[in-house]
Parts: structure tokens; sequence; C-alpha cells
């Protein structure tokens, strides 16, 4: 059966990376995951915006990428040494701040891709996403707190599940059935996962290939690959049969893929 996150919208998928922030929007201050970044992927006409949650020090789980501020705004501290309210104020002029609920109820249309970064957050992030679940998809480079996430949601939840991508350790063992191409060991490593999201390649290890993508499809699993920018690679990946594209510019993925 599958997931509602996969139902209805327009393939090769297209997913915001971090949402989308335009050459004006930058000149304009915008930062990735923020709630402008968030709000241009959607105007772009985006389906899908991946995300990254982290949990501040007083307990709110925001849309952030690292662990600290200093890439992004500057601040050297770690996203749980400062509250909500401090991170609002720090991204005022930076798109605005944009917490996972803010995200959930301010973009009912949107279906996110949300990447638990944290080891704390899992557990709050599958609470917070259960009322959402036919429009989230959990992953993590951590099965384990990806697992947790999931856990978090059905406890909360009367519905459906979050569907959900598997992360390093799932990775690792469908590689290892590739390399002696066991369809029988790929489905195992894919069980339970509803989607693979790799880099193309990972320095000179090469993931995405035609026999993954076979093995995954055999499986009922869609790959979707990160990041990619180049339009050229976009189609050629597409070609190759990958179902998803996560993209720092989608409105232009979207212009190259429609």
């Amino acid at each position: 059966m599958t997931h509602p996150w996969f139902a209805g919208a327009e393939r090769p998928r297209v997913l915001a990376h971090r949402g989308l922030v335009t050459a004006d929007g930058a000149r304009h201050g915008v930062v990735e995951n923020s709630f402008a970044a968030v709000a241009a992927a959607h105007a772009a006409g985006a389906d899908y915006v991946e995300s990254d949650c982290h949990l501040t020090r007083d307990g709110v789980v925001v849309l952030f990428h690292d662990p600290d501020l200093a890439r992004v705004t500057g601040d050297p501290r770690r996203v749980d040494e400062v509250t909500a309210r401090d991170l609002e104020f720090i991204m005022a002029g930076r798109g605005g701040l944009i917490t996972l609920e803010q995200a959930l109820d301010s973009f009912p249309a949107v279906r996110f891709n949300l990447d638990v970064k944290a080891e704390g957050a899992a557990e709050k992030v599958g609470r917070i996403v259960a009322p959402h679940a036919h429009r989230v998809l959990v992953t993590s480079f951590s099965d384990d707190r990806r697992r947790a996430a999931l856990a978090a949601a059905a406890t909360t939840g009367d519905g459906i599940p979050p569907a959900t991508s598997g992360g390093t350790t799932v990775v690792t063992r469908l590689l290892g059935a590739v390399s002696v191409r066991s369809g029988r060991l790929a489905r195992r490593a894919l069980a339970g996962v509803d989607a693979l999201q790799v880099p193309e390649r990972r320095g000179r290890l090469r993931i995405v290939t035609p026999r993954l993508i076979d093995y995954a499809h055999a499986a009922g699993v869609e790959v979707h690959v990160w990041t990619i920018n180049d339009p050229g690679d976009m189609t050629r990946l597409v070609a190759m049969g990958v179902d998803g594209i996560v993209t720092d510019r989608a409105d232009v993925a979207l212009g190259v893929l429609r």
C-alpha cells in the first residue's frame, strides 16, 4: 500500500532542500530553513520541502540544519544552547525562524521530509508530526533516531504512521546486497522503509547505480538523490530511473523536470 506522502503528487518528485532561497531572497538576507525559504518553495510549486529538526534549550523543535548557528547566522552558539525566543530574534532579518509546529500549521498543502538531526528531538518530532503523518516522511542518518521518532508518532497518533527513509545502517546493508547482486538481501535491508535518500556518490564510491535502483524498486522503495542543482544532472538521474531529486534549486528543477 502506497503511503499518502507519495500519492497524488507529480513525478519525478522535486524536494526543495531546506526550502528555497532565490537570488532575490538572498539579497534580502533570506537563509535556508527559514519561514521565507519554506514559503518560497511553496510559492514556486514544490510539493515537498526537505528540512531538518533540532531542539532549542527550552524544548522547541525548529527547522535548522547545523548543530550550531555559526554558518547561517555568525553566532557561535549551539541550537540547544539558545531558546526559541533567542533564535527568533537572531533569525528576524534572515527570513524568520520557523518551528516544526509552525511549518505544519502554516503550510497545510506542503509535504515535509524531515531529517531528525538531534537525538533529543526525536520523540518530540514524532509527537508533533503524528496528526500530520499523511504528509510527513521522517528520516535520519541514525536509524535508531529515526525509529524513535516513528515510535513516538505511533504512540501519539491514531492513524497511519509517517512515511520513512532509511538511515546509514539501511544504506550500508543495501550497498552490500548490491555488491553481491542479491535481490533477497536488498529486500531484507529495505524492509520497513518507503524511500532511499542518498547522494549519487560518496567520495570514490558510486552509490546510485541502475542495479541499486532496480533492487529498490523491486522492494517497493523509491530512490531520491541529494543534493542535485545542475539541470543536466537532474535529467540524467531521472532518465536512470530515480524517483525524486532533492535540490537547492527547486524552481529550476520544476522547470526542467515538468
